[in-house]
């Protein structure tokens, strides 16, 4: 019993010293329970970094910052005699300031709350003298986004603030409420590139609110550390030459250098300022954009899907060449009982079915590569043959996402056999029930980002890279590896001598003759013009120059603009000329152009 006592009595001691230690490192030694205790004479101020620039391959400002204040309050130390002189010097009415002083007291006495948000440097200078007389008022400096040139809003994308909900799925970050955050475009995707890292500052204040420096000369504050800057692939003068020749029209223009990948240019039309979404109007300015029936902030060129039209007859092609069923020299007769055609033709050979875009010929080439006698039953023989066909088809990047480095891609598509089983609802079909396909209608669905990409491949004889907008990150501007792969397709080099040599001709002889060509340069290019029921057709046209070692491949969909050879053939070839030339030398195609009358 004795030794119980004494072993007792020692725990209790031994409980009380731990006690002990800890208290005297909490008085003592630890700081942090010392700044909470005096919280209400020291102030936590967030250092917000500033988000990294994006510029353009030539190094030229596309994004910047311009800096900002918001206002801050705190319930209990907030003093204001005339709320009606202190909320017309804020941007505010009586009312407004009134609800939110009463939100902010609702929320927390201690803690600060919103009062204003987004002072200009100039409304900032105005009533920075007159603060030192509101008690609890504290000031958050931080920047939002500028554009020099008001160009490529859809590329570059926009930021605002975080939302509850992209709170919720950032639970592990350290993003609090009233961050911004990239919400579209390079914002978006390069997010955690750009936006820094957050750093803290601890202020001492008097009675009044006033800082009088800094809280133990620094000792736990933290600095911000900036965001790192993005070189884009984007041709600042070609973007804006493109949006210029895209005024007053629907539809989109994409242009890529195809020896790396990098697009030049992507525009999206009708388009809009992107300094609308930027500074305290953004809320005003996001209603009317996302009301507008023109659907400005919709990017056509990486979400719209429509019938590709004759340009997907050099896939068709190029699929019936890798199969062995046509030749070059292969003659089909030009027989218009099923599907229409246009010109003076009998009987072509492929050189001649491309030049002048013979529907017939094409819709003889895919029942050949379909129809290939592998069943005796045709329900199944289609089927086969459609397979074969989609694997090829698939190779070329369309019918699923290329992979671009923005949000919201589109992958349109490639009818497949499970397509077509879930369309017939397990009812049999066979080529005539797909015909149209081979022409580029039917249910065949492109985005006009992977027409230009086939125009890459084209270009190159069978191969891609992924089409990408940021061509280098940071001091060293190290590139993005995924974008530096050679992607090939399933269709052997040789085969695409044939259908360069065919859009050399379009461009000459055939369909894009007078508007597309070029004096001082071989272009190479294809006509498209898509159907629309009770409505105009749109414009189509894919291109690509010179014809060897290629600088420039472009797509351009024009929607009711008619006739490919017109709209889409003469954008695409002043994209090309200027691209290649620095100007233009066809006034006259100019002026046809940006008149926009193409009837």
């Amino acid at each position: 019993m004795e030794n119980r006592k004494y072993i007792i009595l020692g725990l209790v001691i031994l409980v009380g010293i731990i006690f002990l230690i800890k208290l005297a490192q909490i008085q003592l030694f630890n700081e942090d329970y010392k700044l909470a205790a005096m919280d209400n004479a020291i102030q936590r101020l967030t250092k917000y970094p500033y988000r990294g620039l994006i510029y353009d391959r030539k190094n030229r400002l596309l994004v910047t910052n311009k800096p900002i204040f918001d206002l801050f309050f705190i319930p209990k130390d907030l003093r204001v005699e005339d709320s009606s002189k202190f909320a017309l010097a804020i941007g505010l009415s009586k009312d407004e300031l009134r609800l939110r002083i009463e939100e902010g007291r609702n929320y927390s006495m201690v803690k600060p709350s919103l009062l204003q948000k987004q002072l200009s440097f100039e409304q900032f200078n105005t009533i920075s003298s007159m603060l030192v007389d509101y008690p609890g008022v504290i000031v958050q400096p931080r920047t939002v986004r500028t554009y020099p040139h008001e160009s490529a809003a859809n590329v570059l994308g926009y930021i605002g603030e975080v939302s509850k909900k992209e709170l919720d799925r950032r639970k592990d970050t350290d993003y609090t409420q009233g961050d911004y955050v990239g919400v579209s475009g390079l914002e978006q995707n390069y997010e955690t590139v750009l936006r820094g890292k957050k750093g803290v500052q601890y202020v001492m204040v008097n009675v009044r609110g006033v800082v009088k420096g800094s809280f133990k000369e620094g000792k736990f504050d933290t600095t911000a550390v900036a965001g790192e800057d993005i070189v884009t692939t984007l041709d600042l003068d070609l973007q804006k030459y493109a949006e210029k020749l895209m005024e007053g029209k629907i539809g989109s223009v994409v242009a890529i250098e195809p020896s790396t990948g990098e697009i030049l240019s992507l525009v999206s039309s009708p388009s809009y300022d992107p300094n609308l979404l930027t500074g305290a109007s953004f809320s005003e300015n996001f209603a009317q954009l996302s009301s507008d029936s023109m659907k400005p902030l919709f990017n056509r060129a990486i979400m719209a899907m429509y019938r590709p039209g004759s340009i997907f007859k050099t896939a068709q092609a190029l699929i019936a060449l890798q199969e062995g069923v046509i030749t070059p020299e292969t003659r089909i007769a030009c027989i218009r009982n099923v599907v229409g055609c246009h010109g003076a033709h009998t009987i072509l050979d492929l050189l001649g079915a491309i030049t002048n875009s013979c529907n017939p010929y094409f819709m003889g080439v895919m029942r050949r590569v379909v129809n290939r006698d592998q069943s005796s039953n045709p329900f199944t023989d289609t089927r086969l043959g459609l397979e074969v066909w989609h694997r090829h088809i698939r190779s070329f990047g369309l019918g699923g996402t290329l992979g671009v480095d923005i949000p919201n891609e589109k992958g349109g598509l490639m009818p497949s056999v499970r397509y077509y089983d879930k369309a017939y609802r397990g009812r049999p079909w066979k080529y005539s029930n797909i015909y149209s396909i081979s022409i580029g209608e039917g249910e065949n669905l492109v985005v006009p980002l992977q027409m230009a990409n086939f125009a890459c491949i084209l270009a190159n004889r069978g191969f891609y890279y992924t089409p990408h907008l940021v061509k280098g990150i940071g001091q060293d501007k190290k590139p993005v590896e995924r974008f530096t792969e050679k992607r090939y397709t399933t269709i052997d080099s040789a085969h695409f001598r044939t259908i360069v040599n065919a859009m050399e001709n379009v461009v000459r002889y055939g369909t894009g003759s007078y508007r597309a060509q070029l004096k001082d340069v071989v272009l190479c290019g294809k006509t498209g013009t898509v159907q629309n029921k009770d409505k105009e057709d749109h414009s189509v046209f894919i291109a690509f120059a010179p014809k060897d070692n290629p600088k420039i491949a472009v797509s351009v969909y024009v929607e009711y603009a008619g006739q490919g050879a017109r709209a889409a053939a003469s954008i695409a070839s002043l994209i090309i000329e200027k691209h290649l030339f620095g100007e233009t030398k066809r006034k006259w195609i100019e002026d046809y152009a940006l008149k926009g009358d193409f009837k």
